[in-house]
């Protein structure tokens, strides 16, 4: 799988095809383990099982990472969450945003398969990692929903809620101090204000304050019928 990025802290957006043979989706990913563990409990309350650990790495087919500008689902019980996402190039790594959009009734009783179900868009562009990692910390990420034509704040905070690549990297792949070259990881979210709800639109940034940059992507969703 190819992905084509533009590198917006080039001239002209220089242009960089990614090759992502391994597609990785971390989950669990919080900081704060005391508040991990409660919302855990919240969930399996509500049917979804407890990850096998904490944090928990979901392989899913390189073929659902899209730069599309839709996304096709069966049912409507599916939904859009902001992540930061890794990319493993052999020039270093890159970081975008994206959304592992999942379906949540399908969560409830696997969430390796719930992954699989929906296709994972990703912004059409990138930064270069070492560009951020001295303050990574101050990087945020935001997301907004459209409900039957409104638009609505549905996720903002900062990615120093999620634990950082370095960290999350490490405990994947065995040491290692960098993501791998054809590798890209999705890197945990943040609450849902509101709620986690399924929405005709879902739009996603991540903004760098420091440098003063922002990267945006969105998708509309298309409901499938299910037919029994």
């Amino acid at each position: 799988m190819t992905v084509e990025l533009g590198l917006n802290e080039e001239p002209d957006h220089g242009r960089c095809s990614v090759i992502v043979n391994d597609l990785v989706i971390a989950g669990w990913t919080g900081r704060d383990v005391e508040s991990l563990e409660k919302h855990i409990r919240e969930l399996e309350e509500v049917g979804v099982p407890r990850p096998a650990s904490i944090p928990c790495f979901y392989r899913v087919s390189a073929d659902r990472i899209s730069t599309a500008a839709g996304v096709q689902c069966l049912g409507n019980e599916s939904s859009g969450e902001v992540e930061f996402v890794l990319y493993g190039t052999e020039d270093g790594m890159l970081i975008g945003v994206g959304s592992d959009h999942t379906d949540r009734k399908v969560e409830t009783y696997s969430v390796a398969v719930s992954k699989q179900m929906c296709a994972k868009p990703v912004s059409s562009k990138a930064w270069r990692y070492d560009e951020v990692a001295d303050h990574f910390d101050e990087l945020l990420l935001r997301s907004r929903i459209s409900e039957n034509g409104v638009e609505t704040l549905y996720q903002d905070g900062s990615v120093s809620a999620m634990r950082r690549p370095e960290e999350l990297i490490d405990l994947r792949f065995d040491g290692a101090a960098e993501l791998p070259a054809g590798t890209a990881m999705f890197c945990g979210t943040l609450a849902a204000i509101g709620g986690v709800r399924p929405a005709d639109r879902f739009e996603g940034e991540i903004e760098d304050p420091v440098l003063k940059r922002k990267i945006s992507f969105g998708y509309s969703v298309e409901t499938l019928p299910v037919v029994t």
